[in-house]
């Protein structure tokens, strides 16, 4: 291998999204991993788009064992009807499958569509919590350091963080 091909990002982060869903989801994940030091050296984006959540494990698992991902966040949005929930719940679990019949991280990030009835606000929470959990995923692979500093102190992706609580 000359050492142009070595100087080539070596790392891959996958997106995954999908159609269904009321917002791009993917676009701003993937415009968050842009901002990311080391964008297009150190790692580079792949992605993909599926119907709806319930294609995310296996679309996932693929990008893993294909394409060589190295974490992979995957993004849905169900729906608020109760079979909605219990296909995202059917879906998460496919995930969770996923993630240990590969061994690689998969970060689920799902938004549902009864989170609030202002669009406005439901359109807020889906670009925060695709951006966050996008850098999550880089943090992840290239600084652990800042997931331990936030450890305790009730991040939230999507809506405005928790807070941390203290015993009295």
């Amino acid at each position: 291998m000359d050492n142009k091909k070595k100087s080539r990002a070596k790392v891959k982060i996958g997106v995954i999204d999908t159609m269904f869903a009321r917002y791009d989801m993917g676009r701003a994940a993937r415009n968050e991993l842009a901002l990311c030091p080391g964008h297009g050296t150190t790692f580079h984006v792949i992605s993909e788009t599926v119907p709806g959540f319930k294609d995310l494990a296996v679309a996932a698992k693929n990008m893993i064992e294909r394409d060589g991902a190295a974490i992979v966040v995957v993004l849905g949005m169900p729906g608020s009807a109760a079979i909605d929930k219990q296909c995202a719940h059917e879906a998460s679990l496919g995930i969770m499958q996923a993630q240990l019949m590969t061994s690689t991280p998969i970060l689920e990030v799902f938004v549902h569509e009864d989170e609030s009835d202002d669009p406005q606000v439901l359109a807020t929470v889906f670009e925060n919590r695709s951006r966050s959990h996008a850098r999550n995923a880089y943090w992840m692979l290239f600084e652990p350091d800042q997931l331990a500093r936030r450890a305790g102190t009730g991040v939230r992706q999507g809506f405005a963080d928790a807070g941390p609580l203290e015993a009295t």
